[in-house]
């Protein structure tokens, strides 16, 4: 089920399924990627309970393995809506049988996003129902149309980075190795007045992943020079991605609270690097902002 709230000439629509946003409309202007599986089928899917690949496919608790795919569940399964308003709305997603076969943990997961002046907000909440420490991971994938409004080829485009007001001459970058899971050598990636074209070549190994706090604006600009779109991050790192090979219309801008395993990882669930965790009863929130 889809919900729109508008204000101030933006249009932001959520589904129950998989708690996402779906749509990102201003004066008839989409910026939300469509969806489309030729390059990819999701809009903005939430990462929860991990983030990224695990190492062969599980992660152990006190020496029990569990298995779990990429990303965790939370994008695959069905919301609640929980409240609704002219310019907001939540949705919640509680532990079940279903879900404690996979992670053994009780929980309240809760989005709520927020129509802002320029954009809106995307507030996780995660409540720790269990009796026990429960370590997790949470991230957002958002994919904004790159080009916007059919204006160019990708090429003309630029991605921007700023840290504190100022822009970087370089990032200092994590690249994916097989199996999904983190290289442990990074490369330096170098910018142009805080900028880089997102080239084909750009994306080749998969996702770059920015540890850190190495920038909290993340912005697109296009071909006339103007931002047309910024991700405010406050999380400990990010992920840059577009499909390999594809030439795909889209930028995924990702803040993250987790990563993918390392390939040289052999550690449990709560050595995993970034992984957030709760004492019974105790929540965690974070998110980030878009700005259009």
């Amino acid at each position: 089920m889809q919900t729109s709230v508008e204000k101030n000439g933006i249009v932001l629509t959520t589904d129950t399924h998989g708690g996402e946003a779906v749509s990102l409309r201003k004066n008839g202007t989409e910026y939300l990627w469509n969806a489309d599986p030729t390059f990819w089928g999701h809009h903005a899917p939430v990462l929860f309970p991990f983030v990224g690949s695990l190492k062969n496919k599980e992660y152990r608790i006190d020496g029990k393995s569990y298995q779990m795919g990429q990303h965790g569940f939370a994008r695959d399964m069905d919301f609640s809506l929980i409240d609704e308003k002219n310019d907001s709305v939540i949705y919640e997603l509680k532990s079940s049988d279903e879900t404690m076969l996979k992670y053994p943990f009780e929980f309240t997961l809760r989005i709520t996003y927020q129509l802002t002046e320029h954009g809106y907000t995307n507030k996780w909440t995660v409540t720790n129902d269990s009796d026990r420490y429960m370590s997790f991971s949470i991230g957002g994938h958002p994919a904004f149309m790159c080009p916007i409004n059919g204006q160019g080829d990708r090429s003309a485009y630029r991605i921007s980075f700023e840290k504190m007001g100022f822009k970087p001459s370089h990032l200092t970058v994590h690249t994916i190795a097989d199996g999904g899971l983190i290289n442990t050598e990074t490369k330096d990636l170098a910018l142009d007045s805080g900028m880089i074209t997102p080239t084909d070549e750009l994306f080749a190994g998969d996702a770059l992943i920015i540890e850190d706090r190495q920038a909290d604006r993340v912005s697109l600009i296009g071909p006339d020079g103007k931002t047309y779109l910024t991700v405010k991050i406050n999380t400990p790192l990010f992920g840059i991605w577009s499909p390999a090979g594809k030439h795909a219309p889209f930028i995924c801008i990702e803040p993250w609270y987790g990563r993918a395993d390392s390939v040289d990882f052999d550690g449990e669930l709560a050595d995993r690097k970034y992984s957030q965790d709760l004492k019974p009863g105790e929540t965690f929130t974070g998110g980030f902002e878009v700005e259009l």
